[in-house]
């Protein structure tokens, strides 16, 4: 995976987009981040997630365990639609709608 700490692990502890404590903040080098925050002005914890040119999508839980788990299956499936973004084969209409499928589907698994 290609996977690492967002502006080396210094957002950690400060505020996040959802005015909580970021927990977690990782991005891919294929241009995607995704962050853990606790507290915040909706839920007790959220993710937000992106594919930057794409997508923004941010989810609420009611635990940090959950979100936990969640950020490990949502990271692994943001992976995937950089893999089909960036698939060389496909020209480059087929790579847009193939693209905007995956994000379709990301946002449908992970409402």
């Amino acid at each position: 995976m290609n996977w690492s700490s967002f502006d080396e692990g210094k957002t950690i502890g400060h505020a996040g987009s959802e005015n909580g404590m970021i927990l977690r903040d990782e991005e891919h080098s294929e241009g995607a981040r995704i962050t853990i925050e606790r507290g915040g002005s909706i839920a007790p914890c959220s993710i937000t997630c992106g594919i930057y040119g794409w997508m923004v999508h941010t989810r609420f839980f009611s635990s940090e365990a959950e979100a936990q788990a969640e950020f490990e299956l949502m990271r692994a499936a943001l992976e995937e639609i950089i893999q089909v973004i960036n698939d060389s084969t496909l020209d480059e209409g087929l790579a847009l709608e193939a693209g905007e499928h995956a994000v379709s589907r990301f946002v449908e698994r992970f409402p």
